[in-house]
């Protein structure tokens, strides 16, 4: 698990990232002489080179060893932030945003299936638990960081930290980490095919609503708090949601590797959070220490889901596995996108902010009906086949 650990400290710089970049913008447009909306644009183009380039280049180079691609695209993610620490421009940060977007799309599908291949399969959930507990710990721990010292020293100071957090983990991937199984190339009409595979598509698009749900709600927990709660400072409430989130992913592979009960885990998890997004704005208008227990379960469970997720995605499809990965992680960054535009959208038109819970669970709920379903279907499915080769016999 020694070498896992080094997967994960990339892990923990993409989540410090992908999410800190959010908190950056007001003095990051004020820096560079442009409107927040505008600076605002840094985080789509992030957000959608990690979608796009993730199935892309991990399904366009399969065949090759998968050693020398996790160090190439954390190398580009790297390079990416250090040029967005020196950009002078809107323009020029754009061009940054989409060259690191890229590489931590690419890593962290890698990541992910590198970990799976590194360890025993018994310990397969354990592993994917510490990838998924890095991403979510450097958005717990590596945001307020970020966030206080760019308002100390200035938002290029928190660049060069993430640009810094990945030279290191690079380096050490370099000196340390061993060759990776490498799976076999997958053909362009393979790759095609795994997004209308009837396997694994139900299984993504599961992803991508509990994305839209739980990171999509995420983006306007200030509002949605001081709506609720008359609550004027949200940082200890983010904290919680992130303390969550952390226990979550790290508590959910020993639970998949003991019960060998992916799907069920799912459901549960996805239950979890309904039940907690549907309550949050009771419990903020009467107890914010109930506030902050719904914060804890939504977040813990958030950031569990993935972890029997990926299990599942590398059972169905042991094949083909980097590339189930990739778009499952494309799913969870343009669930994240959509349900962040929607919620806006939503306040833009004069919806009530604490009606945003309200709705993220309606999102969740569609989410656990559809992995109910799916499997109720495999499981007719397994009783058919079962009975037509007895029938067979």
């Amino acid at each position: 698990m020694r070498k896992v650990w080094l997967l994960t400290l990339g892990a923990f710089t993409l989540g410090l990232d992908a999410y800190v970049m959010a908190g950056l913008l007001p003095v990051l447009a004020d820096d560079i002489g442009t409107r927040v909306s505008l600076a605002g644009q840094l985080v789509t183009v992030f957000t959608l080179a990690y979608a796009i380039s993730a199935p892309l280049v991990a399904g366009l180079l399969a065949g090759v060893r998968p050693r020398v691609l996790i160090l190439a695209a954390l190398a580009v993610f790297t390079l990416g932030n250090g040029v967005t620490a020196l950009a002078p421009s809107l323009g020029a940060l754009l061009a940054a945003r989409v060259v690191a977007g890229a590489g931590a799309g690419v890593y962290s599908a890698l990541s992910t299936a590198a970990a799976a291949a590194l360890v025993p399969e018994a310990r397969r959930g354990r592993a994917l638990a510490l990838v998924m507990g890095g991403m979510s710990a450097g958005t717990v721990l590596g945001v307020p960081i970020g966030v206080l010292l760019a308002e100390h020293t200035g938002w290029r100071a928190t660049m060069w930290l993430v640009t810094g957090l990945g030279a290191v983990a690079l380096g050490g991937l370099a000196a340390l980490l061993p060759p990776v199984p490498a799976e076999p190339a997958v053909p362009v009409r393979a790759r095609l095919a795994a997004v209308a595979d009837r396997a694994v598509a139900p299984v993504v698009a599961v992803s991508f609503l509990a994305a839209v749900a739980s990171l999509g709600l995420y983006t306007y927990l200030a509002p949605v708090l001081a709506a609720a709660g008359g609550v004027g400072e949200v940082a200890p409430y983010l904290w919680a949601w992130g303390v969550g989130g952390v226990l979550g992913s790290v508590l959910a592979g020993p639970l998949v590797d003991r019960t060998g009960r992916a799907g069920r885990l799912v459901g549960v998890v996805l239950a979890v959070i309904v039940v907690a997004q549907a309550l949050l704005p009771s419990l903020a208008s009467v107890a914010l220490p109930g506030a902050v227990a719904a914060l804890v379960a939504w977040g813990a469970a958030g950031w569990a889901l993935q972890v029997p997720q990926q299990h599942r995605l590398l059972a169905l499809r042991a094949d083909r596995g980097t590339v189930a990965l990739a778009l499952n992680n494309s799913a969870l960054y343009l669930g994240s996108a959509v349900g962040s535009a929607l919620g806006g959208l939503a306040l833009a038109v004069g919806a009530a902010p604490y009606a945003l819970p309200w709705a993220a669970a309606g999102v969740a709920a569609a989410g656990l009906a559809l992995h109910l379903a799916t499997g109720r279907r495999s499981r007719v499915a397994a009783r058919v086949g079962t009975l037509g080769s007895y029938e067979h016999s």
